[in-house]
């Protein structure tokens, strides 16, 4: 119902509605949800229906049920200051953190939202007004009414007058069926004096009587008087007093009318007493808003510790110092979810055929073919080359046979810090260790960072481009990358020189996994060079796994994107880059053991 309708005492709240024609149908779509620390943002289908705002974890899972919902009635939505995608939803202190997937559609949320919450009626004067305006004659003189003679003093006449008209009534009816028997009198005194005359005529038609001044006729035959015809008494017909009965008639009839226009006259004093009362309200609420609105904006100063507004970006209210514990917490309890893990992850046996050496070792015919091989050919210039003499490379992390440096670079306020990290294991080849990092079987089963994985398309035997989220560490933003990854040999210049084996990792472009707006889509160039060093048996002994050794270099050059402080992200490096060495070459180590040596 508009604010210009009325609402009468007559009227129904169902008349109200189908008067109104406003009827909304069912608003939904996807929207991004803020979930928790881990999770972040997350796609969900929400549904906006009956002044309600639901959501699910997909379109497909609404005959499940809902995972939550709002009524928006009392809710306050609030699009965000800086970020145009995003619009918080509020009631009480439960706060929904929604995106959309541009500024569009965010509007178009918001729009819908208000939509329904102005169908519902809530907090218009309309639908204050429907509740509290103009008393029927039922209401007033109900015993239950809340408003009775405790609210106002005029509610007392009115039950009074009310009681009044019940007994004019009464009166009314006994008059109007007095004045009734008294007309069916009439009509049945006429009906029998036609037929006595009728009869007279008759009987003597040459001696018709005459009738004296008296109202007596005289029978011309026999001269005898005749009272045919009598005339009505001042009582009339059954000693009803026809007169008195229409005075009094007409004295009931007009009290009625008066007592309906006191009635009126209370009713509408009444109508101004909740008008009054109404406007007071209205103005009270004005207030309590405006102070809400004030709360609010404090609030948003100190919102949620863990909502979005905590998390990486530039307008990001925890400090570096704070962002860093953050960081540190959320990777200890993903180090400790992997720790469960493990046993169930080595009661999985996953195959992972190895091809031929000679097939890694041909440059490929695809469309990046070129680009793999002089990426190939800068590492294995540049990256092999020792770090001792290089004044740039700092040691950061040192432990045994394990080294690793970094160089401090940054381009436009990012951290850039390449990474290399030497290594030595005992037992396995090269190209065993350049197998398992490349092929993807396995992936699941060392890299524990990853959320999701997926091949995007495979170029050759040894080339393939790959799409992977990796898992969220609260309080920075979600990462993905996309990349080719390629496996090869290089063939050594001359017998002294020990086999050589490298997967490269660098980013790309592919039309099937463009970026989206829930990851910040990181760019990596990474290589694993891996050569295998012999030691020559004791005497005619063949060669074991105790007389090789696999020297690693891994070389990392990673631009994160993003807002993350550079300080959290060169002490992540330093504390993850060590136990990722450690975690894959252990792997290798137990997937090799019992198998043959493989060159």
């Amino acid at each position: 119902m508009s604010d210009n309708q009325s609402w009468n005492s007559s009227g129904s709240e169902e008349d109200l509605e189908t008067e109104s024609g406003q009827h909304y149908n069912e608003f939904s779509g996807i929207l991004s949800k803020w979930t928790n620390y881990i999770h972040g943002w997350q796609d969900r289908w929400v549904v906006l229906k009956n002044n309600t705002l639901s959501y699910y974890k997909s379109q497909d899972e609404r005959e499940y049920g809902c995972r939550g919902s709002l009524c928006l009635s009392k809710a306050v939505i609030t699009p965000h200051e800086f970020d145009e995608c995003r619009l918080d939803i509020s009631v009480n202190d439960s706060v929904w953190y929604l995106r959309a997937q541009d500024p569009e559609h965010r509007s178009q949320w918001i729009e819908s939202i208000e939509l329904h919450r102005a169908e519902s009626g809530y907090g218009s004067e309309s639908s204050l007004r429907r509740h509290g305006s103009m008393l029927s004659l039922t209401s007033a003189a109900s015993s239950y009414s809340a408003t009775s003679a405790s609210s106002f003093k005029k509610g007392h006449s009115l039950r009074e007058k009310l009681a009044e008209m019940e007994t004019f009534r009464d009166i009314l009816c006994r008059q109007v069926d007095t004045l009734q028997k008294y007309f069916d009198g009439c009509a049945d005194a006429v009906s029998k004096d036609e037929l006595q005359r009728d009869k007279v005529v008759e009987d003597d038609e040459d001696d018709f009587p005459s009738m004296r001044v008296d109202g007596e006729f005289l029978h011309g035959h026999n001269g005898a008087k005749e009272k045919l015809f009598p005339v009505l008494s001042s009582k009339g017909i059954n000693g009803i007093d026809f007169k008195g009965e229409a005075i009094t008639f007409k004295a009931t009839t007009a009290g009625i009318l008066a007592t309906l226009s006191h009635c009126i006259e209370l009713m509408v004093k009444r109508e101004d007493n909740w008008q009054k009362r109404l406007d007071k309200e209205m103005e009270k609420r004005k207030r309590v808003e405006e102070a809400y609105k004030v709360t609010l904006s404090e609030l948003k100063k100190k919102s949620h510790f863990g909502g979005p507004d905590y998390e990486e970006g530039p307008n990001c209210l925890i400090n570096e110092e704070e962002f860093f514990d953050a960081v540190e917490a959320t990777l200890d309890r993903q180090d400790k979810i992997e720790e469960q893990s493990q046993s169930d992850k080595a009661r999985i046996h996953r195959s992972s055929p190895v091809l031929p050496a000679d097939i890694y070792s041909t440059i490929g015919t695809h469309r990046f073919a070129e680009q793999v091989e002089e990426m190939v050919q800068n590492h294995v210039t540049y990256s092999l080359q020792d770090v001792g003499g290089d004044a740039n490379w700092q040691l950061v992390v040192e432990e045994g046979e394990m080294k690793v440096y970094r160089r401090e670079v940054e381009e436009n306020g990012i951290v850039l810090d390449p990474l290399k990290a030497t290594h030595s294991v005992k037992g396995v080849t090269g190209h065993e260790v350049c197998h398992y990092f490349w092929d993807t079987n396995v992936r699941y089963d060392w890299e524990t960072t990853i959320e999701n994985f997926n091949v995007v398309e495979t170029l050759s035997d040894s080339a393939v481009i790959v799409y992977q989220t990796h898992k969220r560490v609260w309080p920075a933003s979600q990462r993905d990358v996309l990349y080719l990854s390629a496996i090869r040999k290089i063939m050594a210049s001359n017998e002294s020189d020990p086999e050589t084996w490298l997967v490269c990792n660098f980013s790309v472009d592919h039309k099937n996994a463009p970026p989206n707006s829930r990851c910040v889509r990181a760019k990596i160039n990474i290589a694993m060079i891996c050569q295998t060093l012999v030691s020559p048996p004791e005497g005619d002994k063949d060669i074991s796994r105790e007389n090789i050794t696999c020297k690693i270099t891994y070389v990392a050059n990673v631009n994160p994107g993003g807002w993350a402080p550079a300080s959290v992200l060169r002490a992540v490096a330093k504390r993850e880059y060590p136990k990722f060495l450690k975690r894959f070459t252990s792997y290798v180590q137990e997937k090799t053991a019992c198998k043959p040596i493989l060159f």
